[in-house]
C-alpha cells in the first residue's frame, strides 16, 4: 500500500516547479515495501507522513543505525533527528525506539575509520538537544 492509501489522501499534481516537490508527491503514490533509505530520509526531511514512515526507519535503523541514503552514512538517523520533539512526545514507544538505536550507538565500539567516528559524535550530539530525549533515564546526558 502506498501513504496515499493508507491516509485515504491523494495529492493532486505539484505546482510548484522544484524536484523535491515532485519527488515528494511520487512518493505517496510508491509501495511503502519499495521504499528505500533514500526514500524515507527524503520523506522524513520533509516532516510528511510521519506516523507511518518514522516507524519504517527505525526498523532500518535498529538494523543499521548509520544507514545511508545517497549522501553519506547516518543520514537516514540525521533526518530521523531533524523530526519536532512534539512527535517524539505524541509517541513515546518511537521514542523508546529512537533511545535504544542511540544507546546503541553510543555504547558500540569506534567505527573503523575517523569518518564514521566524527559522525556517531556528530549524531549523538544532535540527539542531545532533543528535549523529549535529553535527562531521561532511558537516555541519560551524553
Amino acid at each position: 500500500m502506498s501513504l496515499e492509501e493508507i491516509e485515504s489522501d491523494v495529492w493532486s499534481e505539484p505546482t510548484f516547479e522544484s524536484q523535491l516537490v515532485k519527488t515528494c508527491h511520487k512518493l505517496r503514490k510508491k509501495p511503502l515495501e519499495l521504499f528505500t533509505i533514500e526514500d524515507l530520509r527524503i520523506m522524513i526531511g520533509q516532516q510528511i507522513s510521519l506516523r507511518i514512515l518514522l516507524p519504517l526507519a527505525l526498523e532500518q535503523l535498529e538494523i543499521d543505525p548509520l544507514a545511508e541514503g545517497d549522501f553519506y552514512p547516518g543520514n537516514l538517523l540525521a533526518a530521523v533527528l531533524r523530526t519536532e520533539d512534539v512527535f517524539w512526545s505524541n509517541h513515546p514507544d518511537d521514542c523508546e525506539r529512537l533511545c535504544r538505536v542511540l544507546r546503541g550507538l553510543r555504547d558500540s565500539p569506534d567505527g573503523s575509520d575517523e569518518t564514521d567516528r566524527q559522525t556517531v559524535r556528530d549524531l549523538l550530539q544532535d540527539a542531545a538537544q532533543h528535549k523529549c530525549l535529553r535527562g531521561k533515564a532511558h537516555f541519560p546526558e551524553l
